[in-house]
């Protein structure tokens, strides 16, 4: 019997979507490999697609700039260096990682199947290894086959004045690209140190700016050591304070910590001073752990940074400064609860800006302002009053997709759904995609009874971020609602082990164990949900309804009506009065079945039970 030749082994894989791309961030620093993959294809995909992720497309090869046009911009992409106060938080990057996978996704779909190799990955730049991640997980590996190589052609030895050469070589050809990984990588093992901190302090403003915080804090703490603080002040204090920066921002509080308690030691400096006592506060009241925050200790840090920014002799510098000092103490002042005092001292603010700073000047500083008066005239009952400052922010800077979330959310509480939608769906527009205002337009979908649309919001959040551990609670909670309890245990255990003590996906968890009969379980769930949030009502409410499923209807009052706490609700109502009338308190059960029928006319369970 002839046989035919036997398959290959491994097929074939699909044709190179660019040369192998190496990944050592010493070429390029942040997105060596997604700018060569951005710069491979904004040259060939559709001129509609490029303008599609232009945002993207430049934040990853900066040299684009003249290739891709600039096409969504905030208001920081005209001012000078110094205006621009908003620090990337670090979740930037994986909007970009996001909005790149889409692009490539979307090229693929009208190109074919492509392999995309890359190498030296063991030298890549987080940015980089996120990027690849983002690739595999949100392209199908029938459109893209990622290769990964550990190592590619080792590097040839080079002595200092070779380092030297080639950095002359490399700043000549003026690639912006290259001053962020490899003129200071050839400066550092070159033979001038001046030059190699004046490398390192373009590199270190670009990448903050960028929002690259991994490559701000090492190519910082490598510049430091190189610097003279008595021979560059300037210089050096801006290199400390991006480096403290992006350590604050990468969970690394000690260590930022430590470098503004060294330009206490080495700088007599008030400006400086006053800085480092505030962004000292501003750590303290913010860390990453919650068991470490220390109310007093950032109080006492950012009146230190007012009182010394308060003698300043410049009157525009003083009003700049003490300004941003008074907004952080507000937001000391709102974690020790204190709204009122907060929204004196953020008004403070706004004044000294308008009569302080010159026309136009710093206009970031005085939106950030505004939208922080916004937050706290919502905490204290002024929902208009939010609403005209969060109105003005926008009008003043549309490109800007936060601002929208915040308007979308005072909308929503305002009962203008169709005009919160409104705004999330400008946030998702606007910027490179992020989860927030696809989980928040699910609210909106699950209050109006679009379920499936809410879950199609929710699932897209969490393709967006899988760690984004309220779109696991919420996933978890409307899973549960639909009776798909192993999808719903999936996500409140993965949202568990992000945040072991959060109790919406606690009472998530609870109502799952409870659907699928172990009682003790759910119990169990519910009781941690309640201790870390007392006023949780889907917890007392799903804690009710277990009490009367064993047996407690007494106990399931109790809890119902501790979930009628925040306000009448004509299914916890009917619940409650199902439980009365099982505990023979047949006129209080009365009197909440009538209460439900007046909120829920056309309830014919509550008409039948009333009934009965």
């Amino acid at each position: 019997m002839s046989r035919g030749p036997l398959p290959p082994e491994n097929p074939p894989l699909p044709p190179l979507l660019l040369p192998p791309v190496d990944a050592d961030r010493r070429l390029r620093g942040p997105y060596t490999a997604g700018g060569a993959i951005a710069s491979a294809l904004a040259s060939v995909a559709r001129p509609e697609l490029v303008a599609r992720y232009d945002i993207e497309l430049r934040a990853m090869s900066p040299d684009l700039d003249g290739l891709v046009p600039a096409r969504r911009r905030s208001m920081a992409d005209h001012l000078p260096r110094a205006e621009r106060i908003l620090v990337h938080a670090p979740r930037r990057t994986l909007r970009l990682s996001n909005g790149l996978a889409e692009f490539v996704r979307e090229h693929l779909a009208e190109t074919g199947p492509r392999t995309l190799v890359v190498e030296n990955v063991h030298q890549a730049d987080p940015t980089d290894r996120e990027l690849l991640a983002v690739l595999r997980r949100r392209i199908s590996p029938d459109l893209l086959t990622v290769v990964i190589g550990e190592q590619a052609v080792p590097e040839e030895p080079l002595g200092p004045e070779e380092h030297d050469v080639r950095a002359d070589e490399l700043e000549r050809e003026g690639t912006i690209g290259a001053r962020l990984g490899a003129i200071p990588y050839h400066r550092e093992h070159g033979t001038d140190p001046r030059r190699a901190v004046e490398a390192f302090r373009v590199a270190v403003e670009r990448c903050l700016d960028a929002g690259c915080h991994d490559a701000v804090a090492e190519l910082g703490l490598r510049a430091l050591p190189l610097t003279d603080p008595a021979a560059e002040p300037e210089t050096w204090w801006r290199l400390l304070h991006s480096t403290a920066t992006a350590l604050g921002s990468l969970n690394r509080e000690d260590e930022a910590e430590a470098l503004f308690d060294l330009a206490r030691r080495t700088s007599v400096s008030p400006v400086t001073h006053a800085a480092a006592a505030y962004s000292t506060g501003m750590l303290k009241v913010r860390h990453h752990d919650p068991a470490r925050r220390d109310l007093d200790a950032a109080l006492a840090w950012v009146n230190q940074a007012i009182a010394i920014s308060t003698l300043l002799p410049d009157p525009r510098e003083r009003a700049f400064k003490l300004g941003f000092d008074l907004n952080g103490r507000a937001l000391v002042e709102v974690r020790l609860g204190n709204p009122a005092k907060a929204l004196e001292l953020v008004q403070e603010a706004v004044e000294l800006a308008e009569h302080g700073l010159g026309p136009g000047e710093h206009p970031i500083h005085r939106l950030v302002l505004l939208a922080n008066r916004a937050q706290l005239a919502v905490m204290l009952g002024r929902p208009e009053d939010a609403l005209e400052d969060l109105d003005a922010v926008i009008a003043a800077d549309p490109g800007y997709p936060d601002y929208y979330i915040d308007r979308g959310n005072l909308l929503h509480r305002l009962g203008r759904r169709d005009a919160a939608v409104a705004d999330y769906e400008t946030a998702m527009r606007v910027g490179p995609p992020f989860p927030e205002p696809y989980y928040n337009r699910a609210e909106i979908r699950f209050s109006t009874g679009d379920h499936r649309g809410a879950l199609a919001d929710l699932d897209h959040a969490l393709e967006l971020d899988p760690e984004f551990v309220d779109g696991l609670a919420n996933r978890a909670g409307l899973l549960a609602a639909l009776g798909e309890y192993g999808r719903a245990r999936a996500d409140a255990e993965s949202g568990l082990a992000l945040d072991p003590v959060n109790p919406y996906l606690l009472c998530a968890l609870g109502q799952v164990e409870m659907a699928e009969g172990r009682h003790k379980e759910a119990r169990a769930a519910f009781d941690q949900a309640l201790e870390r949030s007392p006023s949780l009502a889907a917890a007392w409410a799903s804690r009710g309804m277990l009490a009367f499923e064993t047996g407690d209807p007494e106990g399931a009052v109790a809890d119902f009506t501790r979930a009628l706490e925040p306000g009448a609700d004509p299914a916890l109502l009917f619940n409650r009065a199902v439980a009365l009338r099982a505990a023979g308190r047949e006129e209080e059960a009365v009197a909440d079945l009538t209460r439900a029928l007046e909120l829920a006319p056309d309830d014919d369970d509550i008409r039948r039970e009333l009934a009965g």
